[in-house]
């Protein structure tokens, strides 16, 4: 039988960009820089969804590694990916407002072979929830409050 966790979230607008979401305990600011008429007290939506994907696939990563007894002294990982400003800004509709492709590289400071930190990617690849929301549809409904 699965065992299913609920994940909720509440976010606030304040003034210009900046965004106030309560997590857990935790109160996290969302921004854009001033360039872009925010005042840059947080990182921008995107930028805290590659966050989010790194940070999962790191978590996973030590999570296996755990489980089958790695010594893993030190993982980092590089996310990137490109949008189409201006379909984002409203001025085109030539392509999707999402990210054309996303990569992330990881470098994995591990006892293991090469061989054995490709078998170690591809299953932390396999049980990251972040990276499986990405990859395949997942329904997302965006509501009017009553």
């Amino acid at each position: 039988m699965a065992t299913l966790k609920k994940f909720q979230i509440q976010a606030k607008m304040g003034e210009k960009f900046t965004i106030e979401s309560t997590l857990g305990n935790h109160v996290v600011y969302v921004d854009q820089a001033q360039a872009a008429g925010g005042d840059d007290k947080g990182p921008t939506p995107l930028e805290l969804l590659f966050l989010s994907l790194a940070s999962c696939i790191m978590t996973v990563g030590r999570i296996i590694a755990r489980q089958k007894r790695i010594t893993m002294r030190a993982m980092e990982v590089s996310v990137d990916g490109e949008v189409d400003m201006e379909v984002l800004l409203g001025k085109s509709k030539a392509n999707r407002p999402g990210f054309s492709g996303i990569r992330a590289v990881v470098k994995i400071d591990a006892d293991l072979s090469p061989e054995e930190k490709k078998a170690l990617l591809a299953e932390l690849e396999e049980r990251c929830p972040v990276s499986d929301n990405l990859i395949n549809v997942t329904p997302v409904s965006v509501e009017l409050a009553g």
